[in-house]
């Protein structure tokens, strides 16, 4: 029975690929994460915004403009950050189009999906920090899901590590060939080539945590006008600063030997605190339309609390 205990927690074992063939078409479990990731922040956020006051169906008409901008900002940040992957004497341009093979970088997505939410909420008459209020826990928790994609993947681990839950890499190969491809390909044989540190994984539990302090501190302080978001992105940078320096995979440095996530998740962390310390405004009420009007039932106390 010991050697059984200790085989199972020797390591983590990866999947043997993140693709699957229906016919002709591509199953990516990349993609899969993504989009799951996505339905939880819209079905999350729109339950707290409709909590907090806001009309009901908001979220999903925001996220028409939210999701796509996000996804392009996303990849024109990782393209940015590791241009020479596609723009270098080794790389392909037409790769940099490419999302479907994983790359998309927090920042631009938040940044230019940020844009997209301004544009949403513009048109139906909301106020973004509201509103990225009522998302930020479901957006953090979404950013975990994504990050299974990575696992499928075999992509963004950290060094070797001897820890019962270090991640076995397996090689992967085109079927049928051995031309590798660590994306696309199979692993015909499951002998670990390397165990190394899940930062996947690090992250996704990092991020689960966030989300939960951001529900309690918008339960307990009533954050407004922005602050429960901050306080997400404090959180978030505060891991990502740790983690991204235990990551291995190539990426832009500055300053000598510093990962650019590493400067940025710093710069952004300080920001989002004080923000959070300085934005002293009470928690907005919506002027909207009385949700009650004659001959309809009432609305629920939760949906009346904001």
């Amino acid at each position: 029975m010991s050697s059984i205990v200790t085989a199972v927690l020797a390591s983590i074992p990866s999947p043997d690929r993140g693709v699957w063939q229906l016919g002709p078409i591509p199953i990516r479990a990349y993609a899969l994460c993504i989009i799951a990731g996505i339905v939880v922040a819209v079905v999350w956020g729109e339950r707290r915004l409709v909590a907090r006051g806001g009309p009901k169906g908001a979220v999903v008409d925001v996220a028409v403009w939210a999701v796509p901008f996000g996804l392009v900002g996303g990849r024109l940040y990782h393209v940015a950050t590791d241009w020479e992957t596609y723009f270098g004497p080794d790389g392909n341009p037409i790769d940099a189009l490419k999302i479907w093979q994983g790359g998309l970088g927090i920042w631009g997505a938040i940044a230019l999906g940020a844009v997209g939410a301004w544009i949403g909420c513009r048109r139906r008459g909301i106020p973004l920090p509201f509103f990225a209020d009522a998302v930020a826990p479901g957006i953090v928790v979404a950013q975990a899901i994504g990050r299974l994609g990575n696992y499928f993947n075999q992509e963004l681990y950290g060094g070797p590590t001897d820890l019962p839950w270090g991640l076995e890499i397996y090689q992967r190969v085109v079927p049928g060939t051995d031309t590798p491809d660590a994306l696309a390909g199979v692993a015909v044989d499951t002998t670990p080539i390397a165990i190394v540190h899940p930062t996947f994984l690090y992250e996704l539990l990092w991020n689960l945590g966030v989300a939960l302090l951001v529900v309690w501190a918008d339960r307990r302080f009533r954050l407004g006008h922005g602050r429960a978001f901050a306080l997400y992105v404090a959180g978030y940078t505060a891991g990502r600063f740790w983690i991204e320096m235990m990551r291995t995979d190539p990426a832009t440095r500055v300053f000598g030997d510093i990962r650019i996530n590493v400067v940025v998740a710093a710069v952004v962390f300080v920001a989002a605190v004080a923000y959070v310390f300085l934005q002293r405004k009470p928690r907005e009420v919506l002027d909207l339309p009385d949700p009650d009007p004659p001959g309809t039932e009432p609305a629920s106390k939760a949906q009346r609390a904001a």
